[in-house]
């Protein structure tokens, strides 16, 4: 038999498309290698931190595939005054409840610590359903597009506040939340760079396309989310937190005395009941509060130079571009400054958070006074790069905050309350950015305006508590 199999030379074949076979897995194996132990290194693959990022790399890419859908048809397919239409209808219809749903989606997440891996495979998964959904209509554009689009959005955003709330359960050794923070966010970046052509390719293939793409990752990330660690619903020791300030309890009048001498009853009860109240942030420091407002200026930044940049260089390209290449010109920089960004927050390990939110601040309140008085196509790619880098860098730092003065009990609910005011934040940058006259010169001084409140609110009082230190010992 072996003589037989030598001779016709199966044996040598077989062997030669083994090789073949070998040869051609070896480029993905090897990549697919060094992904998990890029995502793994320092105690992550141990922690779960690592299957972490590997989900928030499949959310990032998953979202770019349905944003290049829903730009090709609403924005790039139609003239400019048709498409300010659109993009309105959109923000309307889409935008405007969620404004409304945002403040449920934290404090109902929030109810569900027992299922937060759950709760994430269900965001992926009704994404992906959405995205079929979609395929239908992205072509025509119809009104039925945008009940889904609103679906997406905000499957979205509770995804992020879960994961926000995850993270610091999946800390390993020695490992700061800024450090395991600024890893998920580089991992989702890197993710979306990569995504985004080949989202434009299979555009190019057909309308529908991206949008089988994104479901099939979305449904990748279904299953992926159910191999984080059984840990991550784990609420043990954890307590609800509000971002609204508790006041004090007004003075009280004496007590009504029973007809038996003793205190009455119901009022015992009730001023048991008075005394009650939910823990708050300020009782942790104010560096939380105001470094959340800062973060707040941001975002609605963002939010804003999306929106109005989209509309002004689609009208006025950079010199010598086209619309599409000076848009693309404008979001490579804001990626790579956003990317730049979590590299420098990692790298500084959260030391001196608040001075750091307060520092970009003002460098992105800076850049955009000179992209005002000297607007060029220089300046907009340089507020569009500084602004990545700095609600990075500023983000990351408030992680590092509410790390080092939120107790560890209700650390994960004012992780899920801050990250919805901050999406709120983008909403309502949004809509300034979609409603204000595409004039460059205003359109930089309303980005100027929004970071100057955002610093009138928030640089003096992280300063003070940047001058008088933390009342709390650093945790975790």
């Amino acid at each position: 038999m072996a003589a037989a199999r030598s001779s016709d030379g199966s044996g040598p074949l077989r062997r030669a498309v083994r090789a073949m076979g070998r040869a051609l897995r070896a480029p993905f194996t090897g990549t697919a290698r060094g992904i998990r132990k890029a995502t793994h290194a320092h105690g992550a693959g141990e922690s779960g931190l690592g299957k972490l990022i590997e989900l928030h790399a499949v959310n990032g890419a998953g979202d770019v595939m349905i944003t290049v859908a829903l730009a090709s048809t609403v924005f790039f397919s139609v003239p400019t005054d048709e498409a300010r239409g659109r993009v309105a209808l959109y923000l309307a219809v889409t935008m405007a409840p969620f404004t409304l749903l945002a403040p449920v989606v934290g404090p109902l997440l929030d109810r569900l610590p027992h299922g937060r891996r759950a709760a994430m495979a269900g965001a992926m998964f009704a994404r992906a359903v959405l995205a079929i959904t979609m395929s239908g209509a992205v072509a025509t554009g119809g009104l039925e597009l945008y009940p889904a689009a609103l679906g997406v959005l905000v499957c979205s955003k509770a995804y992020g506040v879960v994961r926000s709330a995850v993270v610091p359960r999946l800390l390993p050794p020695r490992f700061s939340l800024v450090k395991a923070n600024s890893r998920v966010t580089l991992a989702g970046l890197l993710a979306t760079g990569i995504a985004a052509p080949i989202g434009a390719g299979l555009q190019a293939i057909g309308s529908p396309w991206p949008l089988y793409g994104a479901c099939a990752i979305f449904l990748g990330g279904t299953v992926l989310a159910f191999t984080l660690p059984h840990k991550v619903d784990s609420a043990k020791g954890e307590r609800r937190a509000r971002l609204a300030v508790p006041h004090e309890d007004p003075p009280r009048a004496p007590l009504p005395r029973s007809s038996k001498g003793g205190r009455s009853g119901s009022t015992r009860i009730g001023r048991r009941k008075g005394r009650e109240r939910p823990p708050g942030l300020r009782s942790v420091g104010p560096s939380v509060l105001h470094g959340l407002q800062a973060n707040a200026a941001h975002r609605a930044l963002s939010g804003f130079l999306i929106f109005f940049l989209a509309f002004l260089l689609r009208e006025h390209p950079l010199a010598g571009q086209s619309a599409a290449v000076s848009l693309g010109i404008v979001g490579v920089a804001a990626g790579a400054g956003n990317a730049c960004g979590t590299a420098v927050g990692s790298w500084l390990r959260a030391r001196g958070p608040e001075v750091i939110v307060a520092a970009v601040l003002g460098l992105a309140l800076g850049v955009a006074v000179l992209a005002a008085v000297f607007f060029s196509t220089v300046m907009v790619a340089a507020l569009a790069a500084v602004a990545g880098f700095t609600q990075a860098l500023s983000k990351l730092s408030l992680d590092a905050m509410i790390q080092r003065d939120v107790p560890e009990e209700v650390r994960t609910s004012a992780f899920a309350r801050s990250e919805t005011l901050l999406q709120m934040s983008w909403v309502v940058g949004g809509a300034i950015g979609i409603a204000l006259p595409l004039n460059g010169v205003l359109g930089m001084s309303v980005a100027a305006g929004l970071l100057a409140l955002g610093a009138a609110a928030s640089v003096r009082g992280l300063l003070g508590a940047a001058r008088r230190g933390s009342p709390h010992p650093r945790v975790a």
